[in-house]
């Protein structure tokens, strides 16, 4: 009798509309199904519902447990199909298809709305039931699966909407946490749970398709139903946002229900929300738009605020104004820093919606002000150079605010010099470069030439993500290949003395045979590999800093960038053209969103520029070149660092004999950090040498906060640390003091690994220049030839000569150098 029943309600199904099929035949949809296994599958589909904020009515709930207690799957299904929204039926050969219930299609705008799904299932089968609509679906385009590989956020990739369309206003999902469960029971009958969220208000139809997976949706559109939905708009809610003095502010904030979803929903962001970030930034009097409910609600201002939480309770019928009182735990300011970030792209990352266009000042300056940035620097690069370098100007863009400044400049990479490592070019006065006519044509294909132009116009250059990474199998087979005279495919110590090797001859001898073999020379530089300073020869052959020591020779690179990339690859470059004497300073950036792609700020910089009411964005460039900044990922402060007096970019320490030298530190660290590997505080799989990285998730996500710790602030000398001290990370000053001693003219910084390095004080001793290492020489001459002999076919031919002269005076140098310093050592 039930199969008839079932014949006979497959062929109404398509011959009269779904509620005309419901009224007249409504005994058919009640299967025959025992009680007890229905009856627990409701009673959870209550809880599930009760835990969503969407419970069915008390007598519903009341009678629907009396019949669940009764086992009585009749009146169960009597009570419950009411508030069904579609019914899907598997056939035997498990072929689904779909009909609309009796419930009312009821939205509310911005948040996702709970609907009944009854499964009549004649196939027993338990796999998953999957929802799907057309109208469904990211609302953007243009993410690049690599980039969101580097982050672990590749479901941003999914049905991106590469056709542009407008249709796109529903999304859809199956609630199947507990106390749901995943798959299907394989009962004859049961009830699941689908969500579906409205992005725009009104009367809207949207296509609703299930199947249980690929090849199971039945023929003739029968898997899937037209469903009209009333969509109620979502509460426009006003944010009142006062800084830690109480003048209005901007700061960031993230939305989350319950079940941990974040609004507005990242698939239906377009600027000047961006759907990458599971945050978003506002501004006081600013609104959002949210669904009715209750949200928990987290905000800040950058790593310098605290992190605070509060419940808010949207409703339509009281609109409401969320406070939003945002508290400091440190203030760089008062101690005459201003941060910022030399480094962010607004197009052309594949991470906007149209990359090669991008999004406006308006949008980047919310991002900035959001993360308590003073600075941000905007860099056009290849991809977007036509339609973003509309925004570029001589001064700061007409956005900015006195204490909040956003500048465009130039990146140059995906055009010019790119292949021989990418290159900052900050407070230009001019973006084109003589011949180019304003666009990326004719650009040098080599840096030397493009940051000449920038410093002769008073702009200030460097080189971005700029760690060089060390290939140790591909290293030890290179030194080898130079080295071995005897073809013996080992070296003798004769041999090794004319290279540069990544540890003393004698630590690399494993064996004690007075040969090195590839396989010992490949330990030596996976030790090497972890430790700073080192002595491994990077691959030079990727996108960042490589061209630096030649630059840096010809004394047209001010600054190598750091805070983004691994720290030890990062800091090891800088610590060896340092010891060979080279004023190179240091800053902070994010390459936002290409390489630190949830928040700009990630990375960044700290400028000494006293008591001042106004940002000078020239002045604050000139403190970049001049190094009288920190660079930190905002959660470890140097407020000072003096060594005799002295603080890092303003004058050197004379002394006229060697002796010691006193060093007073302020610092400063989060009472609560990030359990990320960005702030040293998870172990990457990849070792010690990938600690600091913001480039690739190296662990799997989490938004865990590890508070209090102790944090190890050291004195670095010549590369070497010469004292160090423990300090509690409470968010307190402490006041720190040293003593070391100075043999002759060196560098002294302070440091507190992966998360803060403060620029150097150069200490000369009698008026001697810095020579500290014969071996820092070496690797510097060592890498630029590696570099020539990996890319020099990359330059273009009518520039390759005097490239090559470039390259050779710069070896030379380094060469004189390291002779200087070891007659000094």
């Amino acid at each position: 009798m039930a199969s008839i029943c079932r014949i006979s309600f497959c062929l109404i199904l398509t011959l009269v509309p779904c509620h005309i099929v419901w009224a007249a035949q409504q005994q058919a949809v009640f299967e025959e199904v025992e009680g007890q296994p229905l009856g627990a599958n409701v009673k959870r589909l209550i809880n599930a519902l009760n835990y969503l904020g969407s419970p069915l009515s008390k007598p519903l709930t009341q009678k629907l447990r009396s019949a669940c207690e009764q086992r009585d799957s009749k009146t169960i299904q009597q009570l419950l199909d009411s508030e069904v929204l579609c019914i899907v039926s598997l056939n035997p050969e498990v072929r689904t298809k779909v009909a609309r219930g009796p419930a009312q299609a009821n939205l509310q705008q911005g948040g996702f709305t709970p609907f009944i799904i009854k499964i009549i299932n004649h196939s027993t089968v338990t796999r998953q039931l999957q929802i799907s609509s057309p109208q469904a679906g990211p609302v953007y385009s243009g993410a690049a699966l690599n980039s969101l590989k580097r982050q672990a956020q590749t479901e941003l990739n999914r049905n991106q909407n590469i056709n542009s369309k407008k249709d796109r206003f529903l999304e859809v999902e199956m609630f199947q946490a507990s106390p749901m469960t995943v798959k299907l029971s394989g009962l004859e009958v049961e009830y699941a749970i689908a969500l579906i969220y409205g992005h725009e208000s009104g009367k809207r139809e949207a296509t609703l398709g299930f199947d249980v997976g690929a090849g199971t949706q039945d023929i003739g559109f029968r898997g899937e139903v037209p469903v009209l939905f009333h969509v109620q708009p979502a509460v426009p809610v006003k944010l009142s946002i006062k800084d830690y003095d109480g003048q209005p502010s901007a700061a960031r904030l993230e939305f989350r229900d319950p079940q941990g979803r974040v609004y507005p929903l990242q698939a239906k962001r377009l600027a000047p929300d961006f759907f990458f970030q599971p945050q978003i930034y506002r501004q006081d009097g600013d609104t959002v738009l949210l669904p009715s409910g209750v949200l928990d609600l987290e905000f800040s201002r950058g790593p310098e605020y605290q992190r605070l939480t509060k419940k808010v309770t949207v409703s339509k019928d009281a609109p409401k104004t969320i406070e939003i009182q945002l508290k400091r735990w440190v203030n760089p300011r008062k101690f005459g820093f201003y941060s910022g970030d030399h480094h962010i792209h607004a197009a052309g990352c594949a991470h906007y919606d149209n990359p090669t266009k991008g999004v406006t000042p308006r949008d980047m300056f919310n991002q900035v002000k959001g993360e308590g940035l003073n600075v941000g620097c905007v860099l056009t690069w290849g991809p977007c150079f036509e339609a973003q370098r509309q925004f570029f100007g001589s001064t700061a863009d007409r956005v900015s605010e006195p204490l909040t400044l956003l500048k465009y400049d130039l990146e140059i990479s995906g055009f010019g010099s790119a292949a021989l490592g990418h290159v900052c070019l900050l407070n230009l006065q001019n973006q084109t470069y003589p011949g180019t006519l304003g666009t990326t044509r004719g650009w040098p294909s080599w840096t030397v030439p493009v940051m000449r132009w920038c410093q002769e116009q008073g702009g200030v250059t460097g080189f971005p993500h700029s760690a060089l990474r060390v290939n140790p199998p591909q290293a030890a087979q290179r030194l080898i290949q130079n080295l071995d005279q005897n073809q013996s495919q080992t070296l003798n110590s004769a041999e090794a003395a004319k290279g540069l090797l990544p540890k003393p001859f004698t630590d690399i001898d494993n064996d004690k045979n007075a040969e090195l073999n590839v396989q010992e020379l490949t330990i030596a530089l996976e030790q090497a590999a972890d430790e700073l300073p080192n002595l491994a020869v990077p691959e030079m052959n990727g996108g960042g800093a490589m061209e630096i020591c030649v630059s840096t020779a010809e004394g047209v690179c001010d600054f190598v960038s750091a805070m983004d990339t691994e720290r030890i690859p990062e800091w090891n470059t800088w610590y060896h053209i340092l010891n060979c004497g080279y004023p190179l300073k240091v800053s902070g950036e994010t390459d936002f969103p290409c390489m630190s792609s949830r928040r700009v700020g990630q990375g960044r910089v700290y400028v000494q520029l006293g008591e001042i009411d106004e940002i000078d964005f020239s002045q604050w460039c000139l403190g970049i070149k001049q190094g009288r900044s920190y660079v930190s990922d905002g959660f470890a402060h140097a407020l000072n660092f003096q060594v005799n007096g002295q603080s890092p970019g303003f004058e050197d320490v004379a002394l006229q004999v060697p002796t010691t030298v006193e060093i007073n530190a302020t610092v400063s660290f989060a009472p609560e950090t990030p359990k990320a590997v960005a702030y040293g505080l998870l172990n990457p799989p990849e070792g010690r040498r990938a600690q600091g990285d913001t480039r690739i998730l190296h662990a799997p996500r989490n938004s865990d906060y590890v508070t209090g710790g102790q944090r190890l602030v050291e004195i670095v000398c010549n590369g070497e640390v010469v004292a160090k001290k423990s300090v509690p990370a409470d968010g307190q000053i402490h006041q720190l003091k040293f003593t070391v001693p100075v043999t002759q003219s060196s560098w002294i910084a302070l440091r507190q690994f992966p998360q803060l390095h403060t620029n150097p004080v150069n200490v000369i001793v009698k008026e001697r220049p810095i020579r500290a290492s014969r071996e820092s020489a070496l690797w510097c001459a060592e890498s630029i030839k590696l570099l020539w002999k990996n890319r020099h076919q990359k330059i273009a031919a009518h520039e390759r000569g005097e490239a090559e002269q470039t390259y050779q005076r710069a070896i030379r140098t380094y060469l004189q150098r390291a002779e200087e310093a070891a007659e000094i050592n």
